[in-house]
């Protein structure tokens, strides 16, 4: 916990604090027209109105373009309205980096505004295989009113590994390398800034979540592909604005040392129900360790089993 504490504390050394806004979002600048906007870091409520993770936006000559849309319509709005508390431009572009709920949900309300909504195909396929579901939880989690006038919306513009860019002379590279959390994870890169949108290809201040979507070794070279471009600094799918030696140390580092441990238990002979003898403890400071540790053992033992 205190290692948690100490994390946080340089973030903001590193990076400036934030203002918060309704709904808890705290928006942080980390460039000059380039901002986090940091949700919650607990679970979905009816106060956070499932944005529980961290989005962003770059305001270029031709309108501002939102890195993820929310988790339900009203979660939008309160995106859009910590927006408007820095520049008044319109919201033109919204990029979704993938198919968890918090990255999509809210698309509908930014299509009502007339921003063009782009997306990997396979982050698009990701969040109509799951919508039904999605919807279902986050009506359970939050209630009825929280998602009263959320409706899926999906993107208007796909792109299959690689898209690039230029908005109001802002370049921006998409990329989808390959399954990670789920399987549309895509990574905004800024050249011209070495700033990386992260989606959540990264996790920081957290444990991480290995779902029945995801992908722990595809997630490890996701994370290669997005570290070879050296950004300096990172906005990750959850936690605060970061940089490329903590992203490595909450996400990849805990991957490879999961992936270890299964692979150790599978050399033993061992199976499912010695998970809990995988030593996780060098991560016990990250929020919901004590949460996920297993439920994250069992999913890359299920996974490992089909390498």
């Amino acid at each position: 916990m205190q290692r948690a504490v100490f994390i946080s504390i340089l973030a903001i050394s590193l990076f400036g604090s934030g203002r918060l806004y309704a709904g808890g979002l705290e928006v942080q600048k980390v460039a000059d027209d380039v901002y986090a906007i940091v949700g919650a870091i607990g679970p979905r409520t009816a106060e956070n109105l499932a944005n529980n993770a961290t989005f962003g936006f770059v305001v270029t000559d031709e309108g501002v373009v939102l890195i993820d849309a929310g988790g339900s319509s009203k979660g939008a709005q309160l995106i859009h309205q910590a927006i408007r508390e820095v520049t008044t431009k319109p919201v033109t572009v919204v990029i979704n980096t993938g198919g968890q709920d918090q990255r999509w949900i809210g698309n509908g309300y930014f299509k009502q505004q007339g921003a063009r909504i782009i997306a990997a195909k396979e982050a698009v396929a990701d969040q109509k295989r799951r919508a039904s579901d999605q919807l279902s939880v986050l009506v359970t989690q939050m209630g009825e009113q929280a998602m009263s006038g959320t409706h899926p919306a999906y993107a208007d513009e796909t792109f299959d590994a690689e898209l690039d860019l230029d908005i109001g002379g802002m370049l921006l590279h998409l990329r989808n390398p390959g399954r990670a959390h789920t399987p549309g994870d895509t990574f905004v890169w800024l050249p011209h800034r070495k700033l990386m949108f992260s989606g959540d290809i990264v996790y920081v201040e957290r444990l991480l979540a290995v779902n029945s979507v995801s992908n722990s070794k595809t997630w490890m070279q996701s994370f290669d592909t997005m570290a070879a471009l050296k950004p300096v600094r990172i906005i990750p799918g959850h936690g605060h604005v970061t940089d490329l030696k903590q992203a490595r140390a909450d996400t990849y580092n805990y991957l490879l040392a999961l992936r270890e441990g299964v692979a150790e238990l599978m050399d033993r002979g061992l199976g499912l129900e010695a998970v809990s003898e995988i030593d996780q403890s060098q991560f016990d400071y990250l929020k919901f360790y004590e949460d996920l540790k297993g439920p994250n053992a069992h999913a890359v033992f299920r996974e490992m089993e089909w390498d």
